[in-house]
């Protein structure tokens, strides 16, 4: 099948007439879409903006020949600087802007979108959009017509190439619901006695409202799932398991498990499954040795429930871009690494260089990877997490050498630039973490930080030292370096508010293994006296 590239498709869809200009600190999105004759088109947004700083989204589509290598320039005309960017590099920052490429984002073929993004300053008056881009030296207008008259009534002379999966020999496969076998044919019907062999098949004939269910056994893959196209509020995808069947997805034969030191995977190398698209499920599969299990960029309402990612060579879920609204309920995400960059990329689960709002982690497990067990690196819009625990994250268990994992159980932000997001993390048990246990990582927004639990931490439990967060109610024991904040952060009602000295003997239990054990039926943790307080009630995480 071949494969649509929709990078930014959700900015493309913001584009208003003509050059609107952002003013003031209003909280706004802002987009251009310049279109050109010669064949390519941008859409530059402004997705969020604060006094001082804004970040923006480019999406850049090409309908001319196959583009293997771009420069992409502008001019900004108020004084706005670029301070970091994602999916290319920019020098000069400011003025004219010339704009490189990065590894994953050299190709674009003709009637594909790359996107990439970036932070910058402002003067806090005027941040008009760019007038005009051009792409390789072409001014980007739109696209054209064909220069050459398009056939009428003829006949193609040959036949039509080979799509890249024969169609089925037998009749479609219910609208409805598709089986998939590791003893299947893809030339079957896709039912129960009839099952496809491939979930890249199903996902290809698959209509908005299928249900995919996998039958029991570890399927390999040789090249990833690429999941494109949208199912719709009213009539979602779903991919599952078979009433409860153990499903494995193995991606150690794919290409970048592991890639070499310092190099680099392409964009849609990325994940056993490589998601750019709205309105999947995605529930009960194990998914291991990927190029990270599962990669969600420009991703909108979403679900991946009781999923397990374990043992990839990158970041065992990633959500990335302008992505909104996916929720991500009872995940266990764990022994993620990545050699390729010492150990400081693999996180549990990564919700990181974007913006979007209504993403909600819940109920999420996340342990024993190589760099944090949750990463907002870089998301400017609010997270909220609930009902979770990050634990053992940041050591070196894989041997790596040069290894600089960072080791935070919930890193709550982080840039360079720092850019603010008010995200919430209530409920949830940071443990045993090579280094922090809670972090604002430099984020100076207002974060929510209510009855969490701190413990056993290498270095502090809570460190919010750039941030005007706001800290209730929550439990610091036998950490590090204990609690570190800064003059911005208010907190009330916290242990260390209530009495100067903690230990294990304040609290009912230290044994976390009902925690980290299995869960219920319904895919929740079961609940214990774990780091819970005798005297305190309503103090700490309570699961």
């Amino acid at each position: 099948m071949t494969q649509r590239i929709r990078f930014g498709r959700r900015w493309r869809a913001a584009v208003v007439a003509g050059v609107a200009a952002a003013t003031g600190g209003a909280a706004l999105v802002t987009a251009v879409s310049a279109q050109a004759a010669a064949g390519c088109q941008v859409t530059y947004s402004i997705a969020a903006q604060w006094s001082g700083g804004f970040g923006a989204n480019i999406a850049i589509t090409n309908y001319g020949d196959p583009i293997n290598g771009w420069t992409l320039t502008w001019s900004f005309t108020a004084g706005q600087a670029i301070t970091q960017s994602w999916g290319f590099t920019a020098s000069p920052a400011s003025g004219t802007v010339t704009a490189r490429n990065a590894d994953y984002t050299a190709s674009i073929p003709t009637g594909g979108t790359v996107s990439g993004g970036f932070n910058g300053t402002w003067n806090n008056s005027a941040n008009p959009v760019p007038a005009s881009f051009t792409l390789n030296g072409t001014v980007c207008t739109g696209q054209v017509a064909p220069t050459t008259a398009a056939p009428t009534t003829a006949a193609p002379t040959t036949a039509p190439p080979p799509t890249t999966a024969p169609p089925p020999t037998t009749a479609p496969p219910p609208s409805n619901s598709l089986i998939v076998a590791p003893n299947g044919n893809d030339a079957n019907a896709g039912t129960l006695s009839a099952p496809l062999a491939t979930l890249a098949r199903a996902v290809a004939v698959a209509t908005p409202g299928t249900t995919i269910a996998l039958r029991a056994g570890t399927y390999q893959f040789s090249t990833n799932v690429r999941i494109m196209k949208d199912g719709t509020a009213a009539n979602p995808y779903t991919v599952t398991n078979y009433n409860g069947e153990r499903v494995v997805l193995d991606g150690e034969n794919l290409p970048h498990t592991p890639a070499p030191i310092g190099g680099s995977i392409p964009n849609l190398e990325r994940g056993v499954l490589h998601i750019e698209a709205d309105y999947w499920r995605f529930r009960g599969l194990e998914i291991i040795h990927g190029p990270y299990a599962i990669f969600c960029r420009d991703c909108n309402n979403n679900i991946f429930d009781r999923l397990v990612t374990r043992d990839n060579y990158e970041s065992g879920l990633q959500i990335q871009g302008a992505s909104s609204n996916n929720q991500v309920l009872n995940l266990d995400a764990y022994g993620n690494r990545d050699p390729r960059k010492n150990g400081e990329s693999a996180d549990g689960l990564a919700i990181k260089e974007g913006s979007g709002t209504g993403n909600v982690v819940r109920g999420a497990r996340l342990w024993n990877n190589s760099d944090d067990g949750f990463d907002a690196w870089l998301f400017t819009s609010p997270i909220l997490i609930e009902g979770s625990a990050a634990w053992g994250n940041g050591f070196n268990r894989w041997g790596l050498p040069d290894y600089v994992g960072d080791g935070n159980g919930f890193k709550m932000g982080g840039g360079d630039p720092d850019p603010p997001a008010n995200h919430t993390i209530r409920n949830s048990f940071a443990f045993d973490n090579a280094v922090g246990g809670i972090i604002d990582n430099g984020n100076p927004g207002t974060i929510t930080v209510e009855r969490n639990s701190a413990w056993r931490n290498g270095d502090g439990g809570f460190k919010f030292a750039n941030s005007t967060s706001r800290l209730t109610g929550n439990l610091a024991v036998s950490n590090g370096t204990g609690v570190s904040l800064g003059s911005g952060v208010t907190a009330s009602g916290n242990s260390w508010n209530i009495k100067s000295s903690w230990s294990a003997a304040d609290l009912a239990s230290t044994n976390s293994s009902t925690l980290t054990g299995p869960r219920n039926a319904d895919g929740s943790i079961r609940s214990s006296d774990f780091l819970r307080p005798t005297a305190y009630p309503n103090l700490g995480a309570r699961i």
